[in-house]
């Protein structure tokens, strides 16, 4: 039995403007670094818009 490797899910992260919520800046990370992220936006009063990442076929 073969067993196929999972791809780790990513997600993309938008950092929104206070003024009128458009994305400021993008960045991609795995799940492991989603908690983070949130946690020092919230600390700080950024509004984050985060999904998942596409995924590319291979």
């Amino acid at each position: 039995m073969t067993r196929r490797r999972e791809k780790p899910l990513r997600f993309e992260i938008m950092r929104l403007d206070d003024v009128d919520g458009t994305a400021v800046d993008t960045t991609v990370v795995d799940a492991a670094s989603v908690n983070r992220i949130v946690q020092q936006a919230a600390a700080i009063g950024q509004r984050l818009y985060i999904r998942p990442a596409e995924s590319t076929a291979s």
